[in-house]
This record gives structure tokens, C-alpha cells and sequence, in this order.
């Protein structure tokens, strides 16, 4: 499993080619060979990229929902909407493809954001919109998310 740490900012070119910080390619050198995949974030206006050992964990989960459920069918289908397998070139640039640049609304400006075991690619004033606004309200997520009961750590 990658435990991804750092938020670094760089830039797109014209084609959509961004240069993957050099921190983030020593981390993921392990499994830089086997490729990634770059998807839609559910929940932000980013896009994810998974090392493919990781994409393929988070597949074993998806591939036990029962396909007889209409819920379940709509969900894969949207979960995996615009997925693509991405590489890192010899050069160390990431080609984001047209259709996700257009989802993320991607300028030039970029941040690459580590999320534990994924990277989140952001539009630089998308990021620095989704921290600000949220920043009033992170003490109060992280007690709800982390904050344990003193008597339940035992």
C-alpha cells in the first residue's frame, strides 16, 4: 500500500501535460512501471489519480455489489464514468486527457494534493477554494471523523 505525503503546485502545458513533482515520483517508484488510473473525484471538482495496485484493491470492493441491484449497477457506472489509464512518460510528465481537464475545470495552474494512498490533481483556485471553505469547519470534522470517547480508547 502507497502512503502518499505532500501538496505540491505546478503547471499544465497547451496538450494538458503536467510534470510530476519529483517528491511524488521518489514515492511512487516502486510502481511507477505498473501505470495508474485517473478518474473523477466523487465528491470534489479534482480528479484522482490511483497507482493501479491501489485501483485495483479499491475494484475487489467494487466487484462484490450485486449487479441485480439497480442502485448498484447506477453506481459503478457513475463511479467509473471518464476512467482512464494514465502513465508517467520518460520525460516524468502525466497526460491528463481533454474530457477530465473539462470535468476539473483545469487551467494552467495546478496542485497536486496527496490523499493518503491517491494523488487529487486541482485547478490551483479550485484547491485553494475547497481549503478555505472548509477551513471553518475542520476542527469540527476532525473531533466528528477522529475524536474518540476517552473511555473507548482503551
Amino acid at each position: 500500500m502507497v502512503n502518499l505525503i505532500g501538496t505540491y503546485e505546478c503547471k499544465a502545458d497547451a496538450k494538458g501535460r503536467l510534470m510530476m513533482p519529483v517528491a511524488f515520483k521518489k514515492q511512487l517508484s516502486p510502481v511507477l512501471q505498473e501505470g495508474f488510473v485517473l478518474k473523477r473525484s466523487v465528491f470534489q471538482p479534482c480528479l484522482e489519480l490511483y497507482p493501479m495496485e491501489e485501483w485495483n484493491l479499491l475494484m475487489q470492493k467494487i466487484n462484490k455489489l450485486n449487479r441485480f441491484k439497480k442502485k448498484n449497477n447506477d453506481f459503478i457506472r457513475r463511479f467509473t464514468a471518464g476512467v482512464k489509464v494514465v502513465e508517467i512518460d520518460s520525460a516524468g510528465r502525466l497526460l491528463i486527457p481533454k474530457d477530465l481537464i473539462n470535468f476539473a475545470e483545469i487551467t494552467k495552474e495546478l496542485v497536486l494534493s496527496s490523499a493518503v494512498n491517491i494523488i487529487e490533481i486541482w485547478d490551483k483556485d479550485k484547491y485553494e477554494k475547497a481549503i478555505d471553505d472548509s477551513a471553518d469547519d475542520f476542527a469540527d470534522l476532525a473531533e466528528e471523523v477522529m475524536g474518540f470517547d476517552d473511555d473507548m480508547e482503551d
